[in-house]
C-alpha cells in the first residue's frame, strides 16, 4: 500500500537520512532511474556504482528517480520526479534505467507513462528524452526491452556508461545518437541491430571492487555499506546467468582493496557478489570486521564452503540465521544442475548452525527443475525432516525459470498446476517440521515468458499494465500475441500455465 505520507515529504526525509550522497551541478545532467521503489533501488550495488561513475565524471551529473512505493496501479504524474530536485524525469535529455529482472519491465512502463513519455520506442521522437537501459537483466536476455528503450548497454557498464552519455551529450538528433551508439561495442541499438545482441561487456579488473557511496536506513540493508568481494563466478551451475562461462568467470578483489575502502563509521558492512563465500580470504575478512565491532552481511553462501571456522565468524559478525542453498529437491537433481552441494555439506551446515547457536538454517530451493519427479520432492521432505532434528529449518522456494545465456536455455516451464502440486506435497510432508515459503508459480510463469521472449513480449507488458497488471492481464496480453509459425507453440505454453 502507498504511504499516507506525501511522496515529496518521503523524499525529503529519505534525503535527510542519507550518508554519502554526492552533491554536484553539471552542464549535462541525466535522470538515473530504477524501475522499483527506493528501498529496492538503493539496495542495488550496480545502480549505486553507475551513480558514482556519472557523478565523478567531469561535466556530468545525474539525479535519481524510482517507482513510487505503491507497487500497483497507475502512478500520478507528480510521482515521476527525481529525488535531488523533484523535477519531472521528462525534463531531462536522457533517462538511464537499471533493470534487474524481467518483472521490472512493468515498473519501467509505469515510470515513463507517469512522466507522459510514450513507453513504445516507436512512438517517441526528438521531443522526448533518450531512454537508455542497462543492469543485470542484460546478462541474460535484454530483447524484451527492444520495443521500449532506445539503446541497451549489455553487461558491465561502469566505463561504457560514460562513453555512451558523452555521445548523447554531443549528438543532439535521435537519428545521429542511434547511429553513433550502434558503432560502440556491447551497445545494443534495436533500430539498427534488430534481434542480434552484442557480446557482454566486462570492465577492467582495476575497477573491482565496486562499492556503494550512499548508505541509508530506508532499505532492507539498513545503513549497510555495500562492497563487492569478487565479480562473476568460477562455478558452472547450469541454471545461473553468472556461471563461469559468462563474462570471464570469477575475478577476485584483493582483501586489502576491500578493507581499505570500508568507511570507519560504517557499523554494518555488506559483502556482495555472485560467489562471495568462494573468496579465498572471506573468513579472514569477516573475522576482522567482527573484531572491529561491525555487523556483516554476505550476499551468497555456498554450503560446501561453510566450514566450522566460517560459521563461527558469521556468528561473531551478527548472524542469527545461517542461509545457504539446497537448490535441487534431491541429490540427483542437484547433480543434473552441476551443483557441488551434497547432502553431507547441508548436514554439516545444520550441525554448525546449532553448534554456534544460530536460531535456524534457511535453505533456498528451486522446484519444477527439468526432469524432477514426485520422488525427488519426497526425498526433499525426508532430508529436510532429518535436518530439522538438528536445527529449525526454513525453506525459501522459487519455481525454476530457464534463462537465456545458460545451458538450460529454452527448457520449458513446468506449469503452474504442477509447481503448485509439488509445493503442496512439500508443505504436507513438512508440516510441523519446517517453515515452507514460496514465490508465486503464476508470476514465475510471467517471468519465464519474458525471460525466453523478445520484443513482442516486452511490448505486451504495456497492455498488461494498462489492464491492471494482474496475472490475468499478463495472460491475456501474452495470449494475444500474433507470432506467426510459433504462435501455436506459445499458445500451448500458455495453456500449460493455466
Amino acid at each position: 500500500m502507498q504511504s499516507s505520507i506525501p511522496l515529496r515529504e518521503r523524499i525529503r526525509r529519505r534525503l535527510a537520512d542519507e550518508i554519502g550522497r554526492i552533491t554536484k551541478e553539471a552542464p549535462f545532467t541525466i535522470a538515473l532511474a530504477y524501475p522499483s521503489p527506493y528501498a529496492t533501488g538503493m539496495s542495488s550495488l550496480g545502480f549505486q556504482r553507475i551513480y558514482r561513475a556519472i557523478m565523478e565524471a567531469p561535466g556530468l551529473a545525474c539525479e535519481r528517480a524510482f517507482v513510487d512505493d505503491d507497487d500497483a496501479g497507475p502512478m500520478d504524474v507528480q510521482s515521476a520526479i527525481t529525488y535531488e530536485t523533484q523535477r519531472s524525469i521528462a525534463s531531462f535529455p536522457v533517462i538511464a534505467l537499471s533493470v534487474a529482472y524481467e518483472l521490472e519491465l512493468a515498473g519501467l512502463i509505469r515510470l515513463l507513462e507517469a512522466a507522459r513519455i510514450p513507453p513504445r520506442r516507436a512512438d517517441r521522437d526528438d521531443r522526448h528524452p533518450f531512454i537508455l537501459a542497462g543492469g543485470p537483466l542484460t546478462f541474460s536476455n535484454p530483447l524484451p526491452l527492444a520495443g521500449l528503450v532506445d539503446a541497451v548497454i549489455v553487461g558491465e557498464a561502469e566505463t561504457l556508461m560514460i562513453e555512451v552519455v558523452r555521445v548523447l551529450e554531443s549528438t543532439r538528433s535521435r537519428a545521429e545518437q542511434l547511429a553513433a551508439l550502434a558503432r560502440i561495442p556491447h551497445v545494443f541499438v534495436p533500430e539498427y541491430h534488430g534481434a542480434n545482441l552484442p557480446s557482454v561487456a566486462a570492465v577492467d579488473d582495476s575497477l573491482i571492487p565496486a562499492w556503494a557511496p550512499i548508505r541509508t536506513p530506508h532499505t532492507e540493508f539498513s545503513n549497510m555499506f555495500l562492497i563487492e568481494t569478487e565479480r562473476g563466478c568460477s562455478r558452472g551451475c547450469k541454471y545461473c546467468v553468472m556461471r563461469r562461462s559468462t563474462n570471464g568467470g570469477m575475478r577476485i578483489a584483493p582483501m586489502e582493496a576491500i578493507m581499505e575502502r570500508i568507511p570507519v563509521d560504517a557499523k554494518r558492512v555488506g559483502l556482495v557478489g555472485a560467489a562471495v563465500s568462494d573468496h579465498p580470504k572471506i573468513v579472514q575478512m569477516v573475522n576482522q570486521l567482527a573484531d572491529e565491532g561491525r555487523e556483516v552481511g554476505l550476499s551468497s553462501l555456498r554450503p560446501d564452503r561453510l566450514s566450522d571456522e566460517f560459521v563461527g565468524a558469521l556468528k561473531r559478525a551478527g548472524y542469527r540465521t545461517l542461509t545457504t542453498a539446497m537448490d535441487g529437491t534431491s541429490e540427483r537433481v542437484r547433480e543434473t544442475l552441476e551443483r557441488r552441494a551434497k547432502q553431507k555439506h547441508l548436514l554439516q551446515c545444520a550441525e554448525r548452525a546449532r553448534a554456534h547457536g544460530m536460531d535456524r538454517l534457511k535453505l533456498y530451493l528451486m522446484i519444477g527443475v527439468p526432469g524432477e519427479t514426485d520422488a525427488d520432492v519426497d526425498e526433499c521432505v525426508a532430508f529436510t525432516t532429518e535436518i530439522s532434528k538438528i536445527v529449525p529449518v526454513a525453506l525459501g522456494i522459487a519455481p525454476f525459470c530457464s534463462k537465456r545465456n545458460t545451458p538450460l536455455d529454452k527448457m520449458p516451464y513446468a506449469g503452474i498446476d504442477l509447481v503448485n502440486a509439488r509445493l503442496d506435497r512439500l508443505r504436507r510432508g513438512l508440516k510441523g517440521r519446517a517453515d515452507v515459503r514460496s514465490t508465486s508459480a503464476k508470476w514465475a510463469w510471467v517471468e519465464y515468458v519474458l525471460a525466453q521472449g523478445g520484443e513482442a513480449e516486452g511490448l505486451a507488458v504495456i497492455e498488461a499494465v494498462h489492464q491492471g497488471g494482474t496475472f490475468a492481464a499478463y495472460k491475456r496480453a501474452f495470449g494475444a500475441l500474433q507470432l506467426g509459425p510459433v504462435k501455436a507453440k506459445r499458445q500451448l505454453t500458455i495453456a500449460r500455465a493455466s
